[in-house]
C-alpha cells in the first residue's frame, strides 16, 4: 500500500553539510531527531458503526447488582448467556483476611482480631472499566559508528520511508523499543572528519590531561614531604593508569578506526497505554486500594479499534467507556499508529465488616479476589521505633 508521503514529510532545511548528507525523503532529519506522524490512507473509509444486535449489553430484563447480595447472576451479551458467580464471604474468611492484614503490621496488636465480635457484613461490589491502547511510534535521528568494513549503501537505491521500514512488533500490549539502521542511508566519513580525533585514531586522555601522569595517590602530590614519598620518590607524580602513561588513548568515537559510518537511525517504540475507571462506591473504602486487586472478569474485547459499551448499567461504565475510547484515539492517533485496543469490565467484590471490641464499633473491609483487608481506624496500635 502506498501513501502520500510527500505531503506527510515536506522538505526542511538540510542538516550541517560538513557532518551529514542529504537523504531523499529524510531532508527534515536533523541531529536530535523527532517523531513522525503515521501516514494516512489517501481516501480513509469510516468503519461501520456497532448496532444493538452485535455490541450491546442487555440489562433491561436482568437485575442490577451493584449493591445487592453477592450471589450468582446471569448476563446476556451477544445473545449468549454468561454465568457469573460472586460467592458470599463467610465470617471465618473475613476474620482470616483481617488476621493477615494485622500480622503484616508490626505495630498492630492481635487483640481486636481474636477478641472482636463481628456484628454484620455488607457487600459493596463495584465495577472497574479498563481500556488498553497498544501503539507504535517512529522517530529518526542521525547516528554513527566506527567503520568496520560495512558497505556504504547511500544512493545504491532509494531509501525506504520511515513507515515503510519493516519492524517486527513484540507481543501485543507490551512495551518494547527497537533501533534500526535505515537501509540505503549509510555513508563513510573520510578520516579527517572524525569529529573527535581528526583521523588520529587516538585522543587526549582526560584523566591526566595528556601529561601521562597523575598526582601520587600515596602522598597526594606533596613533593616536599619529609621523609620523601617512597612510592613516587618525592616527585609527587605517578603514572596514569587510564592511558598507561602515554597521555593518549583510543578514540571513543571511532574506536581507533579513523573512519565513521554515518546513517539514519529509526527508533520504533511500542507502548501499551492503560487507563482504569472505578465506579464510585459508597462504603468508604479508598479507591486507590482497589487498583492493586483483581475482580471477576465479566467482559473482554480486543479489536483494532474498540467501540463504547452500549446499555451497560450502571451508566457510569458506559460513560467511562465512551470517554476513554474517544480520549485515547485523539491523544495517541495523531502521533502514533494504534495497532490494537482492548477493553474489559470487572466486578470487584467488597465486603464491609462491622465489628465490636471493648464495647466500641469499628469497621474493616475485605476486597478483591485476593481477599485483601484494610482498616483505617484500627483500634489497637503502638508507636514502634526501629533502631
Amino acid at each position: 500500500m502506498h501513501f502520500g508521503y510527500s505531503a506527510m514529510y515536506p522538505p526542511v532545511m538540510a542538516p550541517q553539510a560538513n557532518m551529514f548528507v542529504n537523504v531523499p525523503g529524510y531532508e527534515g532529519t536533523v541531529p536530535g531527531g523527532g517523531f513522525l506522524p503515521p501516514p494516512m490512507p489517501m481516501n480513509p473509509v469510516a468503519p461501520p458503526q456497532p448496532g444493538p444486535e452485535n455490541l450491546e449489553w442487555r440489562y433491561d430484563i436482568l437485575p442490577v447488582f451493584l449493591s445487592c447480595s453477592p450471589t450468582s447472576r446471569i448476563f446476556w451479551f451477544n445473545t449468549e448467556f454468561v454465568f457469573c458467580s460472586i460467592p458470599s464471604l463467610s465470617e471465618d474468611e473475613a476474620r482470616e483476611a483481617f488476621k493477615k492484614f494485622v500480622s503484616s503490621n508490626i505495630c498492630y496488636s492481635e487483640d481486636p482480631v481474636t477478641q472482636g465480635v463481628i456484628t454484620s457484613m455488607e457487600p459493596f461490589n463495584t465495577f472497574r472499566y479498563r481500556l488498553e491502547t497498544f501503539t507504535e511510534s517512529r522517530s529518526t535521528d542521525w547516528a554513527h559508528k566506527p567503520h568496520e568494513g560495512e558497505p556504504a549503501d547511500f544512493y545504491a537505491q532509494p531509501a525506504p520511508r520511515p513507515w515503510e521500514v519493516q519492524a517486527t512488533p513484540p507481543k501485543l500490549f507490551s512495551d518494547h523499543t527497537e533501533k534500526i539502521r535505515v537501509p540505503y542511508t549509510s555513508s563513510v566519513k573520510v578520516a579527517e572528519e572524525c569529529h573527535t580525533c581528526h583521523a588520529a585514531g587516538t585522543e587526549q586522555c582526560k584523566e591526566c590531561s595528556g601529561s601521562g601522569k597523575k598526582a601520587c595517590p600515596v602522598c597526594n602530590g606533596a613533593t616536599k614531604s619529609d621523609p620523601a614519598c617512597t612510592h613516587c620518590n618525592g616527585t609527587g607524580k605517578d603514572r596514569c593508569t587510564k592511558c598507561d602513561g602515554r597521555g593518549k588513548k583510543q578514540c571513543e568515537t571511532c574506536k581507533g578506526k579513523c573512519q565513521l559510518l554515518t546513517y539514519i537511525e529509526l527508533k520504533v517504540e511500542w507502548k501499551n497505554h492503560v487507563e482504569d475507571h472505578l465506579v464510585e462506591q459508597s462504603c468508604g473504602l479508598k479507591s486507590d486500594k482497589l487498583r492493586s486487586v483483581k475482580g471477576k472478569e465479566l467482559f473482554k474485547s480486543s479489536q483494532n479499534l474498540v467501540y463504547p459499551l452500549l446499555g451497560f448499567k450502571p451508566q457510569a461504565v458506559s460513560q467511562a467507556s465512551e470517554h476513554l475510547i474517544k480520549e485515547h484515539q485523539t491523544k495517541y492517533g495523531k502521533t502514533s499508529r494504534i495497532l490494537q485496543q482492548r477493553q474489559a469490565v470487572e466486578l470487584i467484590p467488597i465486603t464491609q465488616v462491622n465489628y465490636k471490641w471493648k464495647d466500641k464499633s469499628y469497621v474493616y473491609y475485605v476486597y478483591g479476589n485476593e481477599r485483601k483487608a484494610s482498616a483505617d481506624d484500627y483500634p489497637e496500635t503502638c508507636c514502634c521505633v526501629i533502631l
